[in-house]
């Protein structure tokens, strides 16, 4: 449970809870912000005392920083304001630790943080980090217009609205991306692996709370997706787990695929049910080599477990797939993992802003760090390639004689839904067009030969569905357990 951050002036540690977030600035391409980085141990303390630069207090070391102050404040040919020097200070140091988990955080920047770890916000809905420079996504979230835009784990958002986001922190780069929800983002999108950018037109909106998502396979196989970890997820995904039990479940398949992270203590909860008492779940390493261990201590569902992971996996859910494998030869499916592997910690201040920064490592049962190397699944399955294809705009229409990533798109569309364009290189040739006009006509479209509004969304309506009635990594996992099953 969390503990209110102290209103008082001394300095004080009110909190103690690890949470993770997926290695990245927790999004905001939400609109929320999620300042939150893999796995943070939040230690927030607010207020707290300082030495004015210029003070009689001040240590030798920090001299020179002071004098810097004072010379700008008295010199400037323009007015330095205190507090925009100050501040600038503290982000100087902690960009000086060449760190992408560690961040200033000013005081509205750090309230959508603490939004987004409540689970309320409204954006994009995607999980960001900042990686040499570049706003890279970590995931985008279920349900949401990232997800419905075809927003991709790893694709790099070059701009926004027209700002160029190159060298920002994820913390700034969140306050170009969020917005209220009916407000349209104009995205420019480098994917690696693909030449050219991707421009790419949504409509902010209310980002889905609900975290697990539960149903019941052929074979009383149970399944639960967990699309992030936030304060109701350990709820939920008790709740599911009995609903399936009462359905006489015979096994579980957990999917965390492109599940971003969230709050440790809830992924500790959730591993707990699934893990015999005594088990380690996970290791936390700091500088010194002292170690936190956290250990199951409930009695463990007697259910033969798979759970799916890929490259969008991260932090929180690395730790549940890493704890499930190696202390309960709990088998992967899917494909290598993210890899965020330190945590972090925040501390508040008066006015409202946070600094947060790494303090500590976390390892596997096994004693592995996965951050930079991720999880390798035991059944390594790849989805067809055209699940990784971007959405494409319906009030841009595409003809004959365009040429650009967007019309590569559809082409990839219309070519695996087996309407043959031709070429799938994004010239849009006399070819495509007898394509599209073969697709409009077989789903009572008006056969004009061009994409745009309904034409747009009904190719990406049916490619949807038939990922979802291809998805090899879930044939794959439902082969494992059925083999599991007793």
């Amino acid at each position: 449970m969390e503990i209110p951050i102290s209103q008082t002036d001394e300095i004080k540690v009110v909190q103690k809870t690890m949470y993770i977030r997926g290695r990245y600035l927790a999004l905001a391409l939400i609109a929320t912000i999620g300042l939150s980085s893999g796995v943070t141990a939040l230690i927030t303390s607010n207020g707290g005392t300082s030495v004015l630069p210029g003070s009689s207090t001040a240590t030798p070391e920090f001299q020179k920083l002071m004098d810097t102050y004072k010379t700008l404040q008295e010199s400037y040919y323009q007015e330095a304001k205190s507090d925009t020097l100050l501040n600038g200070a503290i982000e100087g140091m902690i960009k000086s630790l060449e760190d992408p988990y560690s961040t200033y955080m000013a005081p509205d920047q750090a309230q959508q943080f603490h939004e987004n770890i409540e689970s309320s916000f409204e954006g994009i809905g995607a999980e960001i980090r900042e990686e040499e420079g570049k706003i890279v996504v970590v995931s985008p979230i279920k349900g949401s217009p990232a997800e419905k835009a075809g927003i991709k784990p790893n694709d790099r958002i070059r701009s926004v609205d027209g700002k160029t986001l190159d060298g920002m922190t994820a913390s700034e780069a969140v306050l170009h991306i969020r917005g209220k929800k009916g407000s349209k983002a104009e995205l420019i999108i480098e994917r690696p692996g693909q030449q050219g950018e991707l421009n790419i037109s949504l409509v902010r909106d209310t980002i889905p709370i609900e975290t697990v998502y539960a149903e019941m396979l052929p074979e009383k196989m149970g399944k639960i997706q967990i699309t992030k970890v936030s304060e109701t997820t350990y709820t939920e995904f008790s709740k599911a787990l009995d609903e399936l039990k009462a359905q006489g479940m015979k096994g579980l398949i957990i999917d965390v695929r492109q599940n971003p992270g969230g709050l440790l203590d809830k992924t500790v909860q959730m591993v707990d049910l699934l893990l015999p008492e005594g088990k380690m779940i996970l290791q936390v390493e700091y500088r010194d080599g002292s170690k936190d261990t956290y250990k199951s201590d409930a009695k463990k569902e007697d259910l033969p477990i798979v759970v799916m992971i890929d490259e969008g996996t991260a932090s929180a859910a690395e730790i549940l797939a890493g704890a499930l494998k190696e202390s309960g030869d709990v088998p992967l499916v899917g494909t290598k993992s993210f890899g965020k592997g330190t945590v972090q910690t925040t501390k508040s201040f008066k006015d409202g802003s946070d600094i947060k920064y790494t303090i500590a490592k976390w390892l596997t049962p096994d004693g592995n760090w996965v951050h930079k190397k991720g999880i390798e699944p035991d059944y390594k399955v790849e989805l067809p390639a055209y699940a990784n294809l971007t959405a494409i705009d319906p009030e841009k229409e595409m003809r004959q004689e365009q040429f650009s990533n967007e019309v590569k798109s559809a082409q990839t569309m219309l070519d695996a839904l087996g309407f043959k364009p031709g070429r799938v290189d994004g010239y849009y040739d006399a070819k495509t067009t007898e394509a599209v006009k073969a697709f409009q006509t077989a789903n009572q479209l008006d056969a004009t030969g061009t994409i745009k509004d309904a034409t747009a969304i009904k190719l990406m309506e049916q490619l949807k569905e038939k990922l979802k009635k291809n998805d090899l990594q879930l044939e794959m996992a439902e082969r494992v357990l059925r083999k599991m099953i007793p």
